[in-house]
This record gives C-alpha cells, structure tokens and sequence, in this order.
C-alpha cells in the first residue's frame, strides 16, 4: 500500500487527466497494445448451435464467417463455403452466442471494500484517494478480466473526468472491452464523499444555470451518455425538475441521450416524460404502474436492471457472502481480499440499513417491476453495477443473469437483455448485440446450453471481440 503523503503528492503532481493515465498505466497497457486482427483474414467457426440474440428460433449446425472485425455470413453448416485460408474453430456441441454487454459499471469502483464512502466511510483505514488511484492503475487489468467473462462492451454510468481516458486506452487496446463512458454525474443530492478533491465522480446541481454550466464542461469530451443521480433526490420538486429539463436540452442540441441512476416511481416518471432516455438501477419502492409502463415503452426508454447490486451489499454487510466459482477465478484479487477486512471492524460502521439478516437475494419489488417492464414490451438491459461493494468487474454480470432468471425472465429473455438489450443502452444497436452479417465480430463460445440453464453462459470455451479470439485461460495465465 503506498502512503499517504505520496500517494496525495501523486495526485497533486498529475493533474492533468491524460497525465494521469499515463502515468499509472503505461508500462502496464503497452505489451496489450500489439495483438489485433490483421485485416482481411478468414475466421469460421462451424457446426455450432448459434443463439443469434434476437429471439428467434436457434440455429443449430451453423456456421458463423468472419472477415477482419466483422461477420460476413451465418448459415448452414451443410451450405456455407469456408475459405480455404480461413481458420476455423470446430463448433461441435458448442453454443455461440453475441458478446456479452454489461449496461451498468463504474471504473472508478473496484468492487472492494473501500469503493462507496458514501455508504460505508472507510477513509481513516485506506483514504479514499489511494483507493482511486489503486483501480486507475488496475485498468488494464479490469479489461481483461471483462473479456475472459465473455463481456466484450460495457456502459459506464458515472465516474471522474479520468474515465474518459479509459474509453482511449479500451479503444487501443484489443484485449478490452469496448467502451462507453457517461463521465461525471449530474447529482441533486450528491453525497459529500463523492463530491471531493479535483475531479470528482458527482457534480452538484442545484439550478437550470449550473445544470448548463456543467454540461458544457462535460461535452467537450464527447460523453456517450448524459447521467443523472437521482437516487437520493426523493421526489422530484419544481427546481430539480428544471435542472433535469436543462440537461435534456443541452443534451438534445448536442445530439446526446440523457439517463438518471433512479429507484422511485416518481422519479423515473417525471424525468421519463421529460425525455430521459435510459433509467438504471429499477424502480424499487412501488409497483410500477402500467400508465408509466405504456409511457416508458412509447418513449423508447432502456430500464437497467441492477438485480445484483442489492444483493451483494447485503451479503457482504451481512457477512454470508456467496461468490461464485467464476468469481473467485477470474475477478480482482485484491477487491476479493478487501472484502474480508468487514470482518474486523467494528459493527457500528456498517449501515444500518445492510445489517446482518437472511440472505435476500431478490428485492420483491424490483423482481416484480423487472416483469411488469417485460410484459409492457419496455427494452430491458442487463447492468450488474459492477464496482459497487461485492460486484466484481467481470464475472458480475454472470450473477445478474441468474437473478433476471430468478425474477421470472427466460434464459433467452436474460441473454437478450444482456446482448440486444445492452446494444441499445449504449446506443450501438446497429452493429452490436445479435449475430447477424455485418454486424462486428463480438462473440462467445459456451461449453454448455444458456438456455437450459443461464448459469451455462459462464461455461467460457472461447471469447471473440472484433475477429480477434481469446482463451480466458491464458488471459488469467497473463494477468498479475
């Protein structure tokens, strides 16, 4: 652990964002700089069963042709030529389906013990600085540990202006993700913690003027996203209101979606008949009524589900943590570690509201909602919130799979929205999300059948992103 006084003349002495990255990921990002498909060259992978995504029916003995980054035909096995140059991966008694898309994480957030201050104030254990810095130097890292979860793109819904970068570096880098980014949040009550130092996570608003204030600050990096917090705004009064209308419109003139992290009803229905265009996290302290539905379909809202991040707050602060086998494999070691150090803190710094109790998987209001959205025809996008406490970067999204399962989804409705579903959030449903020709080359190969049972989507054989394919096996070998 670096102390303190360095790790502050650190910060100090790297103001200047691209610096940052730079610095504490340079060394470390450059020997993934140089693998990359070569243009042009044949991959087929032949006689799998292809689960393409859409919903309809699936295809079995087909054969998927990629050219560079890109697929250039799905067939028939029985039909297709493949190109005598072409490699080819025997499909046999595997299952491919589109990469997986992860709606909801946040880079800035490990995933450990010290990521939320604002819930459980650890700061005179690790400051919360070093902690920042701690998951900067570990990009590189997190990307890889995305792609060996067959997670080939992801949404980050708020973090520091250093964000940004990462988007960069991703776009370098072939073994990552593809990366969007919505950069600072937009919050009403932005909680003190999160609100401190030179480039903070949330972004205090309080009238229209600072609402387009903080904006124009934003837009010159060209955020994918325009976020919200409204999480703990309570219901949304008249200034709020304006605010929000302010954001929509500037996002609007500058041809940018607006989205709000959310948990009331009367949030998401204010601020969805605004214009707001992706809400996460759920609607959790009412059933949602089928007016709002019917208004959140017709407006072509995305609903992110965040299934996972409730859960494992509880069971961390609860002390009956239940990590999965792909979790241990192939998430962040370290943020593992963290998690063990509840243990000997005093009880008192725990919230209330995560004290020990029985393990409750499923929020019912959450679960409940998550179906009524489905029957309302509402596009679902699947969002672990990776980086909040006990969500892993990774593998979290495997665990908000089987929880949309428990609250009632198909598999195949699971792996939609985690495919369709999430191309939509991020806006790139045109070449991203199903397996379709001329669609981009992003792909995972399963051992075993998703749909018989969703946990299978963790059975990774191989993962392809942009033509180029992966062995998690040697991407864990790889890693520190």
């Amino acid at each position: 652990m670096l102390p303190v006084p360095f790790v502050a003349l650190l910060l100090r002495l790297t103001a200047t964002l691209g610096v940052v990255l730079a610095l504490v990921l340079g060394a470390g990002a450059e020997r993934w700089e140089a693998q990359a498909q070569v243009p042009g060259r044949w991959l087929a992978i032949v006689g799998a069963t292809v689960i393409d995504g859409t919903g309809g029916p699936v295809r079995p003995n087909s054969t998927i042709l990629i050219q560079g980054t890109e697929i250039a035909a799905l067939g028939s096995a029985d039909d297709m030529q493949v190109p005598g140059e072409a490699t080819v991966i025997d499909g046999a008694g595997k299952w491919v389906i589109p990469g997986l898309i992860d709606a909801h994480i946040h880079f800035f957030q490990s995933g450990g013990l010290y990521s939320r201050p604002d819930l459980i104030d650890l700061r005179h254990v690790r400051p919360y600085d070093e902690e920042l810095l701690l998951a900067r130097e570990r990009v590189p890292e997190t990307f890889a540990r995305f792609i060996a979860s067959g997670v080939t793109a992801v949404l980050d819904l708020g973090g520091p202006f250093w964000t940004y970068d990462v988007r960069a570096l991703a776009a370098r880098i072939p073994r990552a993700p593809r990366v969007a980014v919505a950069g600072p949040l937009l919050a009403a009550a932005a909680p003190p913690e999160l609100t401190e130092g030179d480039d903070p996570p949330l972004l205090p608003i309080a009238t229209p003027e600072q609402a387009v204030q903080a904006v124009a600050r934003v837009l010159p990096y060209q955020p994918d996203l325009l976020m919200l917090w409204l999480v703990e705004a309570g219901p949304v009064a008249e200034p709020v209101a304006a605010w929000v209308g302010a954001v929509i419109e500037s996002g609007a003139a500058a041809g940018i979606r607006v989205g709000a992290h959310v948990a009331s009803q009367e949030v998401a229905a204010t601020i969805a008949a605004a214009g707001v265009a992706v809400l996460a996290h759920g609607i959790t302290d009412e059933v949602l009524d089928p007016p709002l539905a019917r208004d959140m379909m017709d407006r072509n809202v995305v609903y992110i589900t965040s299934l996972a991040v409730d859960e494992r707050h509880r069971q961390v602060f609860g002390h009956h943590l239940q990590l999965t086998e792909l979790e241990r494999r192939v998430a962040d070691p370290e943020a593992l570690a963290s998690l063990d150090d509840l243990a000997s803190l005093p009880p008192e710094l725990v919230p209330p509201w995560v004290r020990p109790r029985e393990p409750r998987p499923l929020d019912p209001i959450a679960a409940k909602n998550l179906i009524r959205a489905r029957d309302a025809g509402i596009t679902i996008a699947a969002g672990s919130g990776a980086g909040n406490i006990g969500s892993l970067h990774g593998p979290a999204l495997h665990r908000e799979l089987e929880l949309l399962v428990g609250a009632g989804l198909t598999p195949m409705e699971a792996l939609i929205a985690a495919t369709q579903g999430g191309a939509a959030a991020l806006g790139r449903s045109d070449d991203l999300g199903t397996v379709a020709a001329g669609k981009l080359a992003d792909l995972v190969i399963l051992d075993a059948d998703p749909l018989e049972d969703i946990s299978n989507t963790r059975a990774i054989h191989r993962v392809i992103k942009a033509g180029v394919v992966y062995d998690p096996a040697d991407i864990l070998a790889d890693l520190p």
